[in-house]
């Protein structure tokens, strides 16, 4: 196979332990140097998508940005409610629209950049990571090749790309048969990402040195855009800690600030940030107009702090984590307006950015800048080379991906927006019943993390494999981290810390609420703010009051065991039992109660009472 255009231009990363790279040794010069030395834009000719109108050669020229965000491997459409987004017609009501797919993504992509001379395509991060089977099976190889495919350009790196480390992050960039499984095709060996990733923010804690490249070069005839690549600054809260083991993460804002002016000293003015960091828009609906009645005044959450913060030579702000649509407004520190993005998540998005460049100033003309999410609708053509791939990997994955592990009678589902989820339900019996035996633990409740939780169980999905079954390839796609399961000793009141770090400290703004075995209830008062939320008399094991200075037996995946997601207190348990993992568990839990002549129902709700 001939090398491509970028194949040829990728980095070489100097992988000393998977940490070093040479876009390390460009921070770490002098300022000038690296200018002088042609590193740090080495990526960047472009791509020069389309066919473009006349030779651009005006004072002005416009620069179409394609952006998309938190993937997470979905190469197939999504199934269920994960694979839909929600609409607002004038007349204000709503409707949903069947959305997402790689086929449909890159048949988007393709027609969208026809007739735009000047086309850079960028993604914020979680490209990769809690992905389906399809993917995740082979270490996310399938999705990586895909991204090649949609000539992506640059991505940031989200905090699922550090799931399996940082010697597998520079795999995914370098390529390479995996450590421990090898190579998966014969005569196949993963070539890696022909894009940049880069990671601005992440450092290696003994050198100092950034991880991957922290910003990139994109040019064409002349323009130069320059982007710049962060994840969130609570990565290590997020990931599990083998995953991050000796990197350090920076604060978002400050990280941006430090490379703006790098790049502005190698002449590049027109600059992109893109941040695994997001917000949250009023409303649902990808289509809502979060600036009215102001600029910013409709979304919420981290990426407003950051923005604000966030010099003003950078001319707009790509971002993602929090899976959510907008495109908007948020002002600058000079009090300018700003556009920011994201195109919710598993591709059932694109965002499609104008950014009008001046080739006097060299800088963007803000006052120009447009910017809309667009569905990726499943009515258009397929792109065949994207069913080639996912045909070929899909074969590998046959054996193991279709055999059946449980039956269902109805969709279970895993709604982002509610508090109690009926999986959650399911996942948390299961996990209970794994290590409630006396040599498997004596576990006597069970508390699950919500983002383990990637994808519902649909009854039938739209591939029709039959009424209610439930194969592994799905069960994998609903827990794909593999984690360890763990039974652990907690106090009552190390308990109610728990539940009360749900909806304070970390997770105030955002709250993360665990989901709980049978028997095990609560009241959530949201007219209430912080820890007061939980209300702490209701808090009860099977109809039996908490007692803060009883022990309790308590079901948990490791990395909730070691403090994820914001939850410091479940790091104080003590005799720790380490059992099978989570996807074992919800395995097991199938093949003890359900058949294809007596499905599982989904469990009833009722667990967590919501007051409002």
């Amino acid at each position: 196979m001939s090398a491509t255009p970028h194949q040829k231009r990728r980095r070489i990363l100097a992988a000393v332990a998977g940490l070093t790279t040479v876009g390390a040794l460009v921070a770490a010069m002098p300022a000038g140097a690296a200018g002088a030395t042609g590193l740090g834009d080495r990526h960047g000719h472009g791509h020069g998508h389309g066919h473009g109108h006349g030779h651009g050669y005006g004072r002005t020229v416009d620069v179409q940005l394609l952006s998309f965000n938190d993937l997470h491997g979905n190469l197939q459409p999504p199934a269920g409610s994960a694979g839909r987004v929600t609409h607002t017609d004038e007349d204000g009501t709503t409707r949903t629209i069947d959305a997402g797919g790689a086929e449909y993504l890159a048949t988007h992509l393709r027609e969208a950049r026809k007739g735009n001379r000047y086309s850079v395509t960028a993604a914020a991060g979680d490209m990769i990571g809690a992905s389906p089977l399809l993917s995740g099976l082979f270490h996310d190889e399938p999705t990586i090749e895909a991204l090649n495919k949609l000539d992506l350009d640059v991505s940031s790196v989200g905090n699922h790309e550090f799931d399996e480390g940082a010697k597998e992050l520079a795999r995914m960039q370098n390529g390479g048969c995996h450590e421990k499984d090898g190579c998966f095709e014969e005569g196949r060996k993963f070539r890696g990402a022909d894009f940049p990733y880069l990671a601005a923010n992440v450092t290696d804690e003994k050198s100092g040195r950034p991880l991957l490249d922290p910003y990139f070069v994109w040019q064409r005839d002349g323009v130069k855009i320059g982007f710049i690549g962060v994840t969130l600054e609570g990565t290590p809260d997020i990931v599990s800690a083998e995953g991050v083991k000796g990197l350090k993460f920076g604060d978002e804002a400050e990280t941006i600030n430090k490379y703006t002016k790098v790049l502005e000293r190698k002449g590049v003015r027109s600059i992109v940030a893109l941040i695994h960091e997001g917000g949250a828009p009023a409303s649902a609906s990808y289509n809502y107009d979060c600036d009215s009645p102001g600029p910013g005044d409709g979304v919420s959450g981290p990426i407003v702090d950051i923005a604000k913060r966030i010099s003003p030579q950078v001319d707009a702000l790509v971002t993602g984590h929090t899976h959510q649509a907008y495109a908007c407004t948020i002002p600058d520190p000079s009090g300018k307006p700003r556009t920011v993005t994201s195109a919710a998540s598993f591709g059932k998005l694109y965002t499609d950015t104008t950014l009008t460049y001046d080739r006097r100033t060299r800088d963007i003309v803000r006052t120009s800048v447009a910017s809309a999410n667009h569905v990726v609708t499943r009515d258009v053509p397929k792109a065949a080379d994207m069913t080639r791939l996912i045909d070929r990997w899909n074969a590998l994955a046959a054996p193991i991906a279709s055999r059946p592990v449980g039956y269902i009678s109805a969709d279970i589902e895993n709604p982002f927006d509610a508090p109690e989820k009926p999986l959650g339900d399911l996942i948390a019996d299961a996990q209970l019943e794994g290590m409630a035996p006396a040599d498997k633990g004596g576990a006597q409740l069970a508390l699950m993390n919500p983002g383990g939780i990637r994808a519902g169980l649909v009854h039938q999905a739209s591939g029709g494999e039959g009424d209610g079954v439930v194969t592994y390839g799905e069960a994998f796609t609903v827990q794909p981290f593999t984690n360890m399961m763990t039974a652990v000793d907690l106090t009552g009141a190390q308990l109610i810390t728990a539940l009360q770090q749900q909806v304070s400290g970390a997770n105030q703004a955002a709250p993360k609420i665990l989901q709980v075995s049978r028997g095990f209830t609560y009241t959530l008062d949201m007219t209430r703010t912080g820890a007061d939320r939980i209300v702490v008399g209701s808090v009860k094991l099977n109809g039996e009051a908490i007692d803060p200075a009883k022990t309790y037996r308590v079901a948990m995946n490791e990395f909730l065991a070691g403090g994820g997601d914001g939850f410091a207190v479940l790091k104080e348990h003590r005799n720790k039992l380490v059992g099978g993992s989570d996807l074992d568990a919800l395995t097991a839990y199938f093949a003890a109660h359900s058949s294809a002549s007596a499905p599982l129902a989904p469990p009833a709700t009722g667990r967590i009472t919501v007051v409002k």
